[in-house]
């Protein structure tokens, strides 16, 4: 999904010292000559493809399904934890980037002590109610002080965090791209927090509804963002020209 590596990018005078003064570039931030170049490389990238999305979703569903059979909560984080540290293994052994499902790791693992720290096993899925709330929070606060998070990406690419702020189609664009990230955050916290708070077991429909909402609804994000990112052909200056 990355665009390749091209050029490295120009401040727009063309000449060798120009160049020399540029901020330095780590290899794989190809020089892209638009905004929604940069950015569909840098949220492919972030998310890990859909590899990385996969192993985000298998140790919730190994969870869920070993609850749903058993009726033992010990026995369904021992599952769901086994499932990330398997595709951990499955990683090392192909001497490739553990960054995603490590992540994967981390949040069973706090999902499994919120569970079998109460004996309950809708616990489990507490934590990722409450992430997706105070991400979407953060994301709506960007907004709200026009500085939308996906600006940040942007910034990533050219070697200047902030310079992006300048170019008000650019805040604009990132903006609009920043809302459709925030959505699906806000839906599961939406829809998951009354079943959590209902009477009774209600981690089967937690579960349920974590896995169709995960990464089946971030593909929907993601898609919605490449149409927009479609439409458009904003320029992409490094920090030397913009201002």
């Amino acid at each position: 999904m990355n665009d390749g590596v091209t050029d490295d990018v120009r401040d727009g005078t063309g000449d060798g010292t120009a160049r020399a003064q540029a901020p330095r570039e780590r290899p794989d931030d190809a020089a892209h000559d638009t905004v929604e170049a940069a950015v569909r490389a840098q949220l492919s990238k972030a998310l890990g493809g859909v590899r990385g999305m996969a192993e985000a979703a298998v140790p919730t569903i190994a969870f869920t399904v070993t609850y749903v059979v058993r009726d033992d909560v010990r026995t369904a984080v021992f599952a769901g934890v086994g499932a990330a540290v398997l595709l951990l293994v499955v990683r090392l052994v192909q001497r490739q980037n553990p960054q995603f499902v490590l992540n994967s790791l981390i949040g069973i693992g706090i999902a499994a002590f919120f569970a079998l720290r109460s004996g309950n096993a809708e616990d489990a899925f507490l934590p990722g109610i409450v992430y997706n709330a105070v991400y979407a929070a953060a994301m709506l606060f960007s907004i709200a002080v026009r500085w939308p998070l996906v600006g940040f990406i942007v910034g990533s690419v050219t070697g200047d965090p902030t310079a992006w702020r300048s170019d008000p189609g650019v805040v604009k664009l990132c903006t609009r791209l920043t809302w459709l990230l925030m959505l699906p955050c806000v839906a599961r916290v939406v829809v998951q927090y009354p079943i959590w708070l209902a009477d009774g077991d209600q981690s089967a429909l937690l579960g349920t509804s974590k896995i169709l909402m995960g990464w089946p609804l971030q593909v929907a994000a993601l898609a919605a963002m490449a149409w927009l990112l479609a439409r458009g052909r904003t320029p992409l200056k490094g920090s030397a020209a913009t201002s």
